[in-house]
């Protein structure tokens, strides 16, 4: 077949779209084999896709009266026709959505001899398959485009040329595709595809409503919109908001509604798509950023893939050895580089920049602590059966380091008044309110559901041991607790007022019910403070003769927990401090808990849930 012969390309491109138009949309003559059939025209299709969109809603029973008003909306909303419909007509278009002139053979019942509706409620008109003549048509259509592939100006063809013979293959012998593409039917905005893609070629402005995933409310802005993009699977839209403003780049799924403006449209006479994205991977780009050469090392067995595949077209290979490969990019930082290094793994090493392997050695040791952070039930069983019986366990990973590092600038906000920290804040969660949300993050919610789901917080304090403050102190229980105010009750004694909180000793059985968590914010070992323990001392309270005793009787254990992780301890268990020449900066977060009230009239000092 001659494609640039005589007619020979405007005939086949005829053909091609006319099958477009009559598969997609029915706007063209359809010739039957009855020669009396009637060819479908706007209008008609039109009012066919109207009833059909009201016959699907079975939430409302629709008349005819019904239909030809909703028909008559539709002609006047995309016709601009204000005459409406007549009542034959719209029995005429029943009828023919009835036969199958026109493919459709629509099952149309009327129910109490006046309400129109589908017999299947799950018929649509837009729904129908392919027929014969409409697979002969689409076949041409790919042996046509088919003669293009190979020639520069026709690149893209290529896929879609596929697509259309693998859907004619499965059609035809109503087998599996044999190709099965890339795609993701439940991704959002792709609704306003064809709205924003005809504001493009008609050089219409719109008025966007937006939300970043940042943001916490949704913007409006009048957008000129200048050019569609694809990137894995996502789309986005690229523009401005006025003249002479940068160019911004949205995201569909984040765009809320789209609606028209009388706003004028400020064209794109500087914008180049091919020069805007030369020196990025994906979509971001920062026009103020400058592209900088980034070295990559790739192991073995990673190397083919990233050699057949190259990260960006300005990919070159450096240097190849038994190990792997070193190769090198040019282009800017962005997140899209980031992903594509981290897709590889531990298969793909940066060697430079140094920024640019710092940020992904630091997302790389996230994701490790993400698995470290993931609490095993057997793990908190033994954890609180430790608890109960030795009174002291340690749990690592508690906290990322993200978190560890969050709190910390928290805590320096409130407290680091001058330069002068506190040694200790005994009324840490009524200064800083706002850090109980991160302290009671998942895990330790968990930790304290399996250990007492009754318990509740009765006290919070900070202790900040710096270098110059090398105190520790000796063996002793923790046995006081804070009350609301002094009240003299049987049992309770050695009252204290100090920084405004009442303590005073309780009974021993209020001791049992309680249990502390230690939140370390800094690494706890021997030579930074650690705690020594003297395990199973938990079961009374001793006076200072026999705590002196089974001090020097006994073996201590060091409890060394790393930044991030938490140290449970009953009350009454015997534990001193380290003592150390090297003493380090060690920030602790100490939380009491208890599960039972006190007697009398007496009230905790601190009471919340969590």
């Amino acid at each position: 077949m001659k494609i640039f012969g005589k007619g020979g390309f405007w005939a086949k491109r005829g053909g091609f779209f006319s099958f477009l138009e009559s598969h997609n949309t029915r706007l063209t003559f359809q010739r039957e084999s009855n020669p009396y059939s009637m060819p479908v025209n706007r209008n008609a299709l039109i009012r066919y896709k109207t009833i059909d969109k009201c016959l699907q809603n079975r939430y409302r029973r629709w008349t005819l009266n019904d239909l030809i008003e909703a028909c008559s909306d539709a002609l006047y909303e995309y016709e601009g026709i204000t005459k409406g419909v007549s009542r034959r007509s719209v029995q005429a278009d029943i009828q023919m959505m009835r036969s199958d002139k026109l493919g459709y053979n629509a099952p149309i019942i009327v129910v109490d001899r006046k309400y129109y509706t589908y017999e299947d409620p799950t018929y649509s008109i837009t729904n129908i398959p392919l027929t014969d003549q409409d697979l002969g048509m689409l076949t041409e259509a790919v042996e046509f485009m088919k003669q293009f592939q190979g020639f520069s100006h026709f690149r893209g063809l290529d896929g879609m040329v596929q697509k259309l013979e693998d859907h004619i293959y499965s059609q035809k012998t109503q087998n599996k595709p044999a190709i099965d593409f890339e795609k993701n039917d439940n991704l959002k905005g792709l609704e306003h595809l064809d709205r924003l893609y005809q504001a493009i070629i008609q050089k219409r402005a719109i008025h966007i409503t937006y939300q970043s995933f940042k943001a916490r409310v949704e913007s409006t802005f009048d957008f000129h919109p200048y050019l569609l993009k694809e990137y894995r699977n996502r789309w986005f839209i690229l523009g401005v908001k006025k003249k002479g403003s940068n160019l911004l780049n949205l995201a569909l799924d984040r765009i809320v509604r789209i609606e028209d403006t009388e706003t004028w449209y400020q064209g794109d006479s500087g914008f180049n798509a091919a020069e805007y994205f030369k020196d990025a991977i994906g979509v971001s780009v920062s026009p103020g950023v400058h592209a900088e050469e980034v070295v990559l090392f790739a192991t073995h067995k990673h190397a083919p893939y990233i050699i057949t595949k190259p990260l960006h077209h300005s990919q070159q290979l450096l240097e190849k050895d038994a190990y792997g490969i070193t190769f090198s990019l040019y282009v800017q930082h962005n997140f899209e580089l980031e992903k594509e290094i981290l897709a590889f793994g531990e298969g793909v090493r940066v060697i430079s920049p140094e920024r640019l392997k710092r940020r992904i050695k630091d997302r790389m040791e996230a994701a490790v602590e993400n698995y470290q952070t993931d609490l095993r039930s057997r793990g908190l069983d033994i954890a609180a059966n430790k608890l109960q019986h030795k009174g002291s366990s340690i749990l690592n990973y508690v906290y990322t380091s993200r978190e560890v590092r969050h709190i910390r600038r928290m805590l320096d906000k409130v407290l680091n008044n001058g330069g002068k920290r506190p040694h200790a804040e005994r009324r840490l969660l009524q200064l800083i309110p706002s850090l109980k949300t991160v302290l009671f993050n998942k895990n330790l919610r968990r930790i304290l559901h399996n250990i007492d789901e009754q318990a509740f917080l009765t006290k919070a304090i900070y202790f900040d041991k710096t270098p110059d403050a090398n105190w520790f102190v000796n063996w002793h229980q923790d046995i006081p607790i804070n009350v609301a105010e002094k009240k003299e009750v049987a049992g309770y004694s050695k009252w204290t007022a100090k920084d405004g909180v009442i303590s005073v000793c309780p009974p021993e059985q209020i001791c049992q019910n309680r249990f502390s968590i230690r939140i370390h914010l800094d690494d706890a070992d021997a030579q930074n403070g650690a705690l020594r323990i003297l395990a199973g001392s938990h079961k009374k309270i001793f006076d200072d003769d026999e705590i002196r005793l089974i001090a020097e009787n006994s073996l201590p254990v060091l409890c060394e927990v790393p930044s991030g992780g938490i140290h449970l301890m009953k009350p009454l268990i015997l534990h001193a401090s380290s003592k150390s020449q090297t003493q380090k900066r060690r920030r602790v977060i100490h939380l009491e808990f208890a599960s039972v009230e006190l007697e009398g009239e007496l009230e905790w000092g601190e009471r919340a849930g969590w």
